[in-house]
């Protein structure tokens, strides 16, 4: 995992892999502030956006999750939020696996998990092996979001 600023990420993007520049790419050269609500393709399943409004909620309100075929490109255009994070591990206990249907698992218990707070334009990579708990809420003070959440498949990572 790694958090990052998108005006200063034309000086870090050759050090990504293709795929991760695409993703990147399609937050520098895109009016966020107008793309509509919902999914938007970039390279069809490979790699694809969701825009996303939302309340933070409490940090004990949110769960931790993971995924298995993509990594998570989260940048907030709007608002507020920490992000727990964590290294996966293999003694987490599974709450819910919708991984066949969403990719998505969510753990019951995860330890050494740390803040990642985001503002508006900030990102954080988190990659399958990363735990995260998004969308909560800094100093107990929801605060309204909007986030785009460029998702890109892991197979094809180069």
């Amino acid at each position: 995992m790694f958090v990052g600023y998108l005006s200063t990420i034309k000086n870090e993007m050759a050090l990504y892999p293709a795929q991760l520049q695409v993703g990147l790419k399609f937050l520098l050269e895109t009016d966020l502030s107008s793309l509509p609500l919902g999914r938007h393709e970039i390279q069809g399943d490979k790699i694809y956006a969701s825009v996303a409004e939302y309340e933070t909620e409490p940090y004990s309100e949110r769960r931790a999750e993971a995924h298995a075929k993509y990594l998570d490109i989260q940048y907030v255009c709007s608002g507020e939020e920490f992000i727990g994070a964590a290294p996966l591990k293999a003694e987490y206990e599974v709450e819910e696996d919708c991984l066949n249907e969403r990719d998505v698992i969510f753990y019951k218990k995860v330890t050494e998990e740390t803040k990642l707070t985001l503002l508006p334009g900030m990102f954080a990579v988190l990659f399958p092996w990363d735990v995260h708990r998004p969308n909560c809420t800094i100093g107990g003070k929801a605060s309204k979001v909007r986030k785009i959440v460029v998702k890109v498949a892991i197979d094809g990572i180069k």
